[in-house]
């Protein structure tokens, strides 16, 4: 067992497909699967279970997750401790990215990252809003990128981008009228949304009670693409970010029209945490995440079809 082998396992883990990981890490993926092979011969436990999804840890993938976190960490911090005498980015740094935004952001982060930070590592974490804050606490995560997070003191936050929300349906389903929606309107819809700890949820449904409005809820699905495939098939509405349409790859097929009166804006914000020194990889990293974040194209996806 090595510190390569544990961090091949870790980002396996962590990213949840081994295609994935191989990209992350820049390496083939055969090579990627005989690390991870050869640890389990090692340590003679099956550490991950493959299906066609992806991979999911074991009970005793689990045990060997939080001991490696720990382990690849700790080396982290001592080459980031060299290395901060000299201003140089250096060691490992997990970002925690939103599903609505993880797909546009993954390759050209990883692309600049291994231009401009050569001497360290990254890696890519995805989850809810909510999950990511809480990764920031246990230290799972070193900044992330969250959306209308809630004023906390352990927190550090920058508001980087501004988008609307939108309510999308399919575009082969939808009425000849692809103006914006208001508010009030959003009671005809059966619509398709995440569980209520996502973030659009709670910013939903708050706006419709202080609109008197009852929401027709007719699916819960986690998975963004999931739910953007639901309403491609005629399933319901969502209400979405422009950002979310536009990394669906399935734009052509929807219609996505903004909510307003009043308009329901979320704010896409750069998270660290407060109680720990940033690191200049920390740094380095939180600035190339800010630039490539405001040059996302904007806007688009938010604009009714031609009829």
């Amino acid at each position: 067992m090595n510190l390569k082998q544990l961090e091949y396992f870790v980002s396996v883990a962590e990213l949840g497909s081994f295609s994935k990981a191989a990209v992350a890490l820049d390496i083939a993926q055969p090579a990627l699967s005989r690390q991870v092979r050869a640890l389990e011969v090692d340590l003679r436990e099956t550490l991950l279970l493959r299906n066609g999804r992806g991979v999911t840890l074991t009970p005793a993938g689990q045990r060997l997750f939080q001991h490696s976190v720990t382990i690849l960490n700790r080396v982290s911090q001592a080459r980031e401790d060299m290395g901060a005498q000299r201003d140089e980015p250096v060691g490992r740094i997990t970002v925690g990215l939103p599903p609505s935004i993880n797909r546009q952001l993954t390759l050209p982060l990883i692309d600049a990252f291994r231009r401009q930070l050569p001497k360290a590592r990254l890696a890519i974490v995805e989850g809810l809003s909510s999950h990511i804050a809480e990764w920031l606490t246990s230290g799972r995560v070193d900044l992330g990128l969250v959306y209308n997070p809630e004023p906390a003191s352990h927190l550090t936050i920058e508001p980087l981008l501004q988008e609307p929300l939108c309510l999308v349906g399919a575009a082969k389903d939808h009425e000849p009228a692809r103006g914006p929606v208001p508010l009030k309107a959003l009671a005809r819809y059966p619509l398709v949304v995440p569980e209520r700890q996502h973030v659009m949820r709670r910013m939903l449904e708050a706006q419709a009670t202080l609109a008197g409005l009852t929401l027709d809820i007719a699916w819960e699905v986690s998975s963004i693409a999931a739910i953007i495939d639901l309403v491609c098939a005629g399933y319901g509405h969502a209400v979405l970010h422009a950002s979310a349409v536009l990394a669906s790859g399935r734009a052509d097929e929807l219609v996505a029209r903004p909510i307003i009166e009043p308009p329901l804006m979320s704010v896409l914000c750069l998270a660290t945490s407060a109680h720990k020194r940033a690191t200049p990889l920390q740094r380095h990293t939180a600035q190339l995440l800010a630039e490539l974040v405001r040059s996302l194209p904007q806007g688009n996806a938010a604009q009714s079809r031609p009829g």
